[in-house]
């Protein structure tokens, strides 16, 4: 029940993400188009309510449910930096805007860009612990929420992977490229 309602939200944010963005530069409705951008955040409520429901009415913590609480954790962090990109692109595409900007990719304009990334990556762990252990401290029944326990070292699998690729991207950002050669080329 619970990935199928993960499923249902990821799918429903993009449904209102690209609906709120033809409805803002194709038909030019600004204010309808606002409302529907301000209800993507509206997904992530009814996940965690309908995730603690499902546990104050009794239920057994699974697996599920600790996914449940890293997919917000991360949405929460990233919902708006997709927004933004995804707007941005939009409006380029349908309304004459100006082109994406690229990313920069090499000097401290990189570093900077990489390390807001993994500070983004951070704040969507540390929310997803704050949701596991706000769910482990509602119920506060040991035995029923024990796989949402199991959850929290998947975290720091990924705040573990993220920073690697990120140590990676800014030792090329700083020190790659040069005589035309990357770094680990040859």
């Amino acid at each position: 029940m619970i990935v199928g309602l993960i499923l249902a939200c990821e799918a429903l944010f993009w449904v209102l993400l690209l609906t709120g963005l033809a409805v803002r530069y194709l038909l030019r409705r600004r204010r309808l188009s606002t409302a529907l951008l301000v209800s993507v955040p509206v997904l992530d409520v009814v996940l965690l309510a309908m995730i603690g429901g499902h546990l104050a009415a009794g239920g057994t913590a699974d697996g599920s449910h600790g996914l449940g609480a890293l997919y917000l954790g991360f949405t929460v962090a990233y919902g708006d930096a997709v927004i933004k990109w995804a707007d941005v692109r939009f409006a380029h595409r349908f309304a004459g805007g100006p082109p994406p900007e690229r990313p920069p990719k090499r000097g401290m304009p990189a570093v900077r860009r990489e390390g807001a990334a993994w500070l983004r990556c951070v704040l969507g762990c540390a929310i997803g612990a704050a949701v596991l252990g706000g769910l482990i401290l509602f119920v506060g029944d040991p035995e029923r929420t024990a796989a949402l326990m199991q959850a929290f070292p998947s975290l720091g699998t990924i705040l573990l992977v993220h920073t690697a690729a990120s140590l990676w991207l800014v030792a090329e950002a700083l020190l790659g490229r040069r005589s035309g050669v990357a770094v680990g080329e040859r």
